[in-house]
């Protein structure tokens, strides 16, 4: 045997130790925020998130995999309505059912991700008034596992969620102030 073996090991295992120690010390929660104009009224804007049915126009994750499978059940917006999905390893497996819906101010979801990692996150959009405008803000939060936490280190959430927020609510404003222009016709 290599007398060198034994100090590998040693040199090994306290690497793991380290490691997992500072997972296991990484903060347990997580909140991603982005937030854009849109320039349509807040009635027209809430509409659109309200409505699950809707997202299929703004959604970021829509595109991403074209034989997504999607079904809704519930009532057909506001509490109680449920998206599922199930597509390809990019856009996973999961469901999103509407929690809190308040006309024009909120509407709130809890997540519920299968695939291609198990996680249950709440989020929600609140539209504020700005002028001819609606400031909407979509925020999700979450708590991290041990894996979870360890892909942390690696690579960041907010960038990663966020840009598709920021997708999302570009989108969001093209399709609610096309439907704005259409309601005025």
């Amino acid at each position: 045997m290599n007398p060198m073996f034994p100090t590998i090991v040693v040199v090994v295992a306290a690497i793991v130790a380290v490691f997992i120690v500072i997972v296991a010390l990484q903060p347990p929660d997580f909140t991603v925020t982005r937030s854009a104009n849109i320039t349509a009224p807040p009635d027209a804007v809430f509409t659109q998130v309200n409505d699950l049915h809707c997202w299929k126009a703004w959604s970021p994750w829509e595109g991403i995999d074209p034989a997504l499978n999607r079904t809704y059940e519930g009532p057909a917006q506001g509490v109680g309505s449920i998206y599922r999905w199930s597509g390809n390893a990019k856009v996973g497996a999961g469901s999103m059912t509407v929690t809190e819906s308040r006309p024009n101010e909120l509407v709130r979801f809890k997540i519920d991700f299968l695939k291609p990692f198990k996680a249950t996150n709440t989020a929600e959009f609140t539209f504020k008034s700005a002028g001819r405008q609606t400031q909407v803000t979509w925020t999700m939060s979450g708590k991290y596992n041990f894996v979870t936490k360890a892909m942390k280190l690696f690579m960041s959430m907010d960038k990663m969620i966020g840009g598709q927020f920021e997708k999302g609510l570009a989108q969001l404003n093209t399709v609610a102030a096309s439907t704005k222009t259409e309601a005025r016709v």
